[in-house]
């Protein structure tokens, strides 16, 4: 199955699980899925083996509200079986809402908003500071960076030319109350980004050859950390579910989650012709 085909199956995994569990925020797990995609499958360094040794790359999902998609994608990678994801939101499971470092292949729990660039780029300067080879990741919403903390980050891996640290912005301009642009304005980007000495690239967060390239070019830059704003849209993949901010934490009703299925294994289908 090749990257593009992957992704939508694997937003049919996830929206089974919001579907299941009458829980989960179905916008923002279609909006990333490629991103997390590419890298576990294209770039990072980590399987179930590798995971409990040193030398594997770190992931942090600092917008761990959309922890279905990171589910979807550990249990590709074999770190969950199928009868341990049809446990999600129920009584007693460690597949909880967010991300849970009881689950194999999850570094830290998350999603308490602007805290996931400054836990990774702590791992990152310690592994400058052992000499090692790995390379960290974090996933951040672009909601998220109304934090204050999530600056503090990006000062200290630019101040410590944290060239082993990739961070990714998912761009789809909405969340929970509206527009990003209307809750909290944060263009320009890249501007902001440079001016705490980080590398910038732009990309298209939601096609896996784009991605691709932009997590091949952070890898070559050095000197610097790398932040990759990958422009998406939010329900990626389910004409009625994009670029809707009620798409945020909503349930499909039975009709609408058919139509879903049939919109994605149409497009699917589509990538083996």
């Amino acid at each position: 199955m090749n990257l593009k085909q992957k992704s939508w199956a694997l937003r049919k995994v996830a929206l089974d699980l919001v579907y299941r569990a009458k829980t989960g925020h179905i916008g923002g797990d279609f909006s990333v899925i490629d991103i997390l995609n590419v890298l576990y499958n294209a770039h990072m360094n980590v399987t179930p083996e590798t995971f409990a040794t040193p030398e594997h790359d770190r992931f942090v999902l600092s917008k761990g509200h959309s922890v279905e998609a990171l589910y979807a994608v550990l249990a590709d990678k074999g770190f969950l079986t199928g009868r341990e994801l049809e446990t999600f939101s129920r009584f007693g499971t460690k597949l909880i809402g967010h991300p849970n470092n009881k689950i194999p292949g999850i570094e830290v729990n998350s999603g308490s908003l602007g805290h996931g660039l400054s836990v990774t780029a702590g791992m990152a300067l310690a592994g400058k500071m052992d000499g090692a080879s790995w390379r960290a990741y974090v996933v951040m919403g672009d909601g998220e960076l109304a934090e204050g903390s999530v600056w503090e980050g990006a000062m200290l891996a630019g101040h410590y030319k944290l060239d082993n640290l990739t961070a990714v912005v998912d761009r789809n301009r909405l969340q929970i109350s509206g527009g990003t642009e209307d809750v909290m304005a944060q263009d320009d980007q890249r501007a902001r980004w440079e001016s705490f000495g980080w590398n910038v690239l732009e990309t298209d967060g939601n096609d896996v050859d784009a991605l691709d390239s932009a997590f091949t070019r952070a890898k070559a830059c050095k000197g610097k950390p790398t932040m990759i704003i990958a422009n998406t849209t939010k329900g990626c993949g389910v004409s009625f579910m994009e670029n809707q901010a009620g798409w945020h934490h909503r349930v499909p009703t039975e009709e609408e989650y058919n139509r879903a299925v049939a919109e994605l294994a149409e497009k699917e289908a589509a990538c083996n012709g």
